[in-house]
């Protein structure tokens, strides 16, 4: 595969993972300039991108190489004078990047900084979401007055920002401009909140977010621990609260389980409506891919579409990602995949995560979901809050890694391999019964696969 079509393709799978306004920022004109041996090259246009993206997104960069060119072992970054932006040649851009929707300029509102490709009508919903959807059409009708705030929790790339922008972008169709919307990230809001400081302009800010109608917040969990940032957002936050503007959070776990967040902040979002977004049972996956197949004019065997709703299971992002990874083989090979072709994909694309995951990462996770000391999983207390922590453990050491059950129970704490045995099968049979405990084990399967 030549460097500038890996390149391209790297870069759709990256848009999809992170923010649309990030990826222009940092990594739109990046290049792969070079591969050696088992290093890929990539230039940016300064050095502070370069240590932006170096420390930010290197681990991610490198995981989506690696799932297509299983060479490549490392990235080196160079920093390349007046770098020219990725260029697709027009006959591909036609075929594959209008399909793909993710490397085109899509028209953001700078208004309203939403994304018109975000609707409610393309939102899938299901029994996984339902209350959520719900919520979000109740608030649309009752803007400030139903459900202030909607706080909407869930695992990453399970269609948060796909649902609170659809909901900002519903409001903007129905309400014209009687209603002024304002979608931010946490972290552009954070990085607003440091430049007004460093500038003494922070009435700007004021002035911008207090006089909005709806306002729209992702991955709030990003400002905890930030003081000023926290600080402004509480003000803010009364502030629409107390003239009845309507607030919309979404997080990847409840405003109870994020620990550095201020406590009056925590005790305000608990005070609305909290709907949570968990994992999509095999139907709804079914669903969701028949959905993007349409909207990419893709098409696939009933066949295919099973065995990708049975692979991926860790997010909708996955299932997107390969649905693109199968629009790029077909535009590069200029014909239809055969069967066995497609199956590869699916299998190199699910599989992947799993090559670099060490025993260790997955006890560490478990730990730092719950807030407990590794140590604690793999000693031999029979602490009574130690035992669904070291049970998701054991689940996890053979679901993921596929380990045998004594060495898993010599490594949580060299106990007897019939122990791991049951807790494994205990937690196997109660996923399916107990949403609450599912949530729990995909949401550390998320913070596996995140420290690779």
């Amino acid at each position: 595969m030549e460097r500038e079509e890996l390149w391209k393709s790297v870069l759709s799978e990256l848009e999809i993972q992170i923010s649309r306004p990030n990826f222009l920022t940092w990594l739109k004109s990046s290049r792969l300039t070079d591969i050696k041996d088992d290093i890929a090259v990539v230039s940016l246009p300064n050095y502070f991108t370069k240590e932006w993206v170096e420390n930010k997104y290197n681990k991610l960069i490198i995981s989506t190489l690696k799932g297509i060119n299983y060479s490549i072992k490392r990235v080196d970054y160079v920093v390349e004078s007046a770098p020219k932006p990725v260029s697709f040649p027009k006959e591909q851009e036609t075929k594959v990047l209008e399909k793909q929707l993710l490397l085109q300029e899509t028209k953001i509102d700078p208004e309203t900084n939403l994304n018109p490709k975000y609707t409610l009508d393309s939102f899938v919903v299901g029994s996984f979401n339902e209350l959520a959807f719900s919520a979000a059409e109740a608030v649309i009708k009752n803007i400030g007055t139903k459900y202030n705030p909607l706080f909407i929790y869930g695992g990453v790339g399970l269609g948060k920002t796909h649902l609170i922008q659809g909901i900002g972008n519903e409001i903007k169709s129905l309400y014209k401009n009687k209603v002024k919307i304002k979608y931010v990230t946490s972290e552009k809001f954070t990085n607003e909140v440091i430049w007004a400081i460093r500038n003494r302009r922070i009435e700007d800010v004021k002035s911008v977010y207090r006089s909005v109608d709806v306002l729209l917040i992702d991955d709030i969990q990003f400002i905890g621990g930030k003081e000023k940032t926290e600080e402004e957002f509480f003000y803010t936050f009364n502030s629409l609260y107390e003239n009845n503007k309507q607030i919309i959070i979404s997080s990847d776990r409840p405003p109870k389980s994020l620990p550095v967040l201020e406590e009056r902040l925590r005790s305000r979002f608990e005070g609305g409506m909290i709907a949570d977004i968990t994992y999509p049972e095999y139907e709804a996956r079914v669903a969701i891919i028949k959905t993007k197949i349409q909207e990419k004019e893709l098409e696939l065997e009933q066949k295919i579409i099973e065995l990708i709703a049975k692979r991926a299971q860790r997010n909708i992002r996955e299932i997107e990602g390969i649905l693109n990874k199968i629009i790029f083989y077909q535009s590069t090979k200029e014909k239809v995949l055969s069967t066995e072709e497609l199956g590869k994909i699916v299998a190199e694309m699910t599989d992947r995560g799993a090559i670099n995951i060490s025993p260790n990462q997955v006890i560490k996770s478990v730990a730092d979901f719950f807030e407990i000391l590794p140590n604690d999983l793999t000693g031999r207390s029979r602490s009574k809050e130690l035992v669904e922590p070291r049970q998701i453990a054991i689940f996890l050491l053979r679901d993921m890694l596929d380990m045998s059950f004594p060495y898993i129970a010599s490594k949580v704490g060299k106990r007897d391999h019939s122990t791991a045995i049951y807790a494994y099968k205990k937690i196997n049979n109660d996923l399916t019964k107990n949403p609450n405990l599912h949530q729990k084990v995909m949401m550390i399967k998320e913070l596996v696969n995140k420290a690779e």
